[in-house]
């Protein structure tokens, strides 16, 4: 089969691998239909964070369940599934506490030794405790499809964002960052009842898409100019939750500056470039608190799902790009030089 591989920086290339078998009871393999490419791909692909030369990429996909092992009890054959981006046994203290991502057992898509989701298909380890069951019919509705996939990581995350931050009916909320992550944050804030969201972007074509998800002020400045700016926006008090998309120290730091006393940062870009944006005598001083990490995607994705059904959310508008397998390449620059916001893989 043909998968997705990074050999560097900047090198990515699509190539012949092994195909996925059965190598455990509890596995499954899944025949991949869409994935996509993450802004967290994009450090490893810019050098940021290592990788081995030839490791499988990507950790968001949707696929059919081609086959399962002899202990697999939910699903069957034919199956269709979304797969949260990390694997976990579903057994442990920290799944049954809704962690998965704390699971002894579990583990990310394409570390070195396991297949990455970018690619024509996936053994995925403890399919009980990693999958989740999608109605059949909408493997071929391609307007849901976009949505569904959102679920896997970006819906999933910008959601672990806003109930972090302890987002509530009638709140202030403010959003830093523009990617995909943090426009979902708009809307999972707008879904948990926010009266009022401020998106902190600079590029039009993301904000036009924050308004859309519920935004209801933009601010373009960055740094001290954005704290100035959403502090003019709520009468010098701030926000009461500040959801942080980005993951640097000029973020962090905006994000803790913009929080009202007492309110509280929800935090799940990946970390780059340390953490001087943290002060603890700010957030003591003021009553801040600072909550979040790598979303449990797989304790969501049930009940955001149900709202993608039914229509009332619509997280697949972050795809801007639609690709086949030879395009991830391109989707990668693309996404690099922010001409393209998020790229869908169609198979």
């Amino acid at each position: 089969m043909r998968a997705t591989v990074i050999h560097g920086p900047n090198d990515i290339r699509i190539e012949e691998v092994p195909d996925p078998k059965i190598q455990r009871p509890t596995d499954a393999v899944v025949r991949v239909v869409n994935a996509c490419i993450c802004g967290s791909d994009l450090w490893a692909y810019r050098g940021v964070a290592a990788r081995v030369a030839g490791q499988r990429i990507g950790h968001e996909f949707l696929g059919l369940v081609e086959e399962v092992g002899s202990e697999v009890t939910g699903f069957k054959p034919g199956d269709f599934v979304v797969a949260p981006f990390v694997w976990s046994d579903g057994t442990c203290e920290f799944c049954k506490e809704g962690l998965q991502t704390s699971c002894p057992h579990g583990g990310f898509w394409g570390e070195v030794g396991s297949d990455g989701g970018q690619g024509e298909a996936v053994r995925v380890p403890f399919a009980d405790g990693t999958l989740v069951q999608l109605p059949k019919e909408a493997a071929t509705d391609e307007a849901l499809l976009p949505s569904l996939l959102a679920l896997s990581d970006v819906m999933a995350t910008g959601h672990h964002a806003a109930v972090s931050a302890r987002v509530r009916p009638g709140a202030t909320v403010a959003v830093v960052g523009d990617g995909a992550v943090g426009l979902c944050g708009v809307l999972a804030a707008h879904r948990l009842g926010a009266g009022r969201i401020i998106a902190l972007g600079r590029h039009q074509a993301r904000t036009d898409i924050a308004r859309s998800f519920g935004a209801t002020d933009v601010v373009a400045e960055r740094g001290e100019a954005a704290i100035e700016a959403v502090r003019e926006l709520t009468g010098g008090l701030g926000a009461h939750a500040v959801l942080e998309a980005v993951g640097t120290e000029e973020s962090m730091r905006t994000a803790i500056s913009i929080t009202r006393d007492g309110g509280a940062v929800g935090y799940v870009g990946v970390p780059h470039g340390g953490s001087a944006g943290v002060d603890i005598g700010q957030m003591f001083n003021r009553n801040i608190a600072v909550c979040g990490g790598v979303a449990p995607a797989r304790a969501y994705i049930p009940e955001l799902l149900t709202d993608v059904l039914a229509g009332t959310i619509d997280p697949g508008l972050v795809f801007d790009r639609t690709v086949a397998l030879d395009g991830v390449p391109d989707g990668y620059r693309a996404m690099d030089d922010r001409s393209a916001l998020k790229v869908r893989i169609s198979f």
